[in-house]
C-alpha cells in the first residue's frame, strides 16, 4: 500500500471518529404535545419546525380542528449528546431553530445537558445555513442576548403564570427600544440608575442562574412580538416592594403578582 493511500484512510477513519463523538447518533422518535387554549395546528407546527400537513398526517385528523387537552403526535429524529454538544449547537447542526427544539424537548433543560442524553429533534427543518437573529423593534438579538434574557425572566418570573414571563421579557425589550433607557439588552438588564438596580436579580447574583424551557419559549414569544405587558416599562411585586416611585407609575396590566407600569 502505497504511503498516501494509507494516509488517506488513517484520515478518513479519524475524521469519521471525530464526527461521531462530535455530533453524536440519530435515530427516529416521536414526542407529544398536549393542546393548550388558543393552540392551533400551525402555531402549533411552528413550534416544532414541522408543518400543518404533517401533523394532519401522523395524528390521522381529517381537519385542522383541535381542542384543548387533546395529544398530538410530534415526529423527531432523536439525537444522542456527546461532550461539547449545546442546544444550540444541535439546532444549528440539524438546521433547526433553538425555540423548536426546546419545545420539543420538554423536560430536558436548555442549559443543562450531558454526553449520552436523547435530544428530539424536529423532522422538518431548514436549510442547514446560518438561522437569522432573533429581532425586535429593529434590534436583533444573538445567542448571548437571549440566554441572559431568559435568566432574568426565570430568576424573575419562574413561579409566575407563562403569560406573566412573557410580559417580563416584553417589558424588557420595551426599554430597549425606549429613548429613556440604554438601547442594548445587556445595558437594560444590568444599569444602575442613581444607585439603584433595576432588577433585584442582577443585584443578588440570581442573573447567574440557568433559565429553564419555560423562560426561553417566553423570550422568544416576547421576541416574536407578543407583548402581554401592554407596553409596559417596569413591573413589580407590591408585596416584596416599599418604592414609592414604582407605585405611582402609570399601570398597564397586572398579571400574577406582578404589576406593570410605563
Amino acid at each position: 500500500m502505497l504511503l498516501g493511500e494509507k494516509f488517506k484512510k488513517v484520515f478518513l477513519l479519524t475524521f469519521a471518529v471525530f464526527c461521531f463523538f462530535t455530533w453524536g447518533q440519530v435515530g427516529q422518535a416521536a414526542v407529544s404535545h398536549q393542546v393548550a387554549p388558543g393552540d392551533t395546528l400551525w402555531l402549533i407546527s411552528q413550534r416544532y419546525n414541522t408543518t400543518v400537513a404533517e401533523l394532519l398526517a401522523s395524528n390521522r385528523l381529517t381537519s385542522s380542528t383541535i381542542y384543548p387537552g387533546q395529544v398530538l403526535s410530534i415526529a423527531t429524529k432523536v439525537h444522542t449528546v456527546s461532550p461539547g454538544n449545546t442546544m444550540w449547537l444541535i439546532a444549528q447542526r440539524y438546521g433547526t431553530s433553538l425555540p423548536a427544539l426546546i419545545a420539543a424537548n420538554p423536560n430536558v433543560s436548555p442549559n443543562i445537558i450531558y454526553p449520552g442524553q436523547k435530544i428530539n429533534i424536529p423532522t422538518t427543518t431548514a436549510t442547514p445555513a446560518a438561522a437569522p437573529l432573533p429581532s425586535r423593534g429593529g434590534h436583533q438579538y444573538g445567542q448571548q442576548d437571549i440566554d441572559l434574557l431568559a435568566r432574568l425572566v426565570h430568576s424573575e418570573a419562574a413561579g409566575e403564570p407563562y403569560t406573566g414571563q412573557v410580559a417580563v421579557a416584553a417589558s424588557v425589550l420595551n426599554r430597549v427600544k425606549s429613548s429613556i433607557y440604554p438601547n442594548t439588552l445587556r445595558s437594560v438588564i444590568y444599569q444602575v440608575a442613581y444607585g439603584y438596580y433595576q432588577y433585584s436579580p442582577v443585584l443578588d447574583g440570581r442573573i447567574n442562574l440557568p433559565a429553564n424551557r419555560t423562560a426561553y419559549q417566553a423570550v422568544y414569544e416576547a421576541l416574536n412580538g407578543s407583548d402581554p405587558s401592554l407596553g409596559a416599562l417596569g413591573f413589580y411585586n407590591p408585596r416584596k416592594t416599599s418604592n414609592q416611585w414604582v407605585r405611582q407609575q402609570p399601570v398597564t396590566t397586572v398579571i400574577g403578582n406582578h404589576v406593570f407600569f410605563r
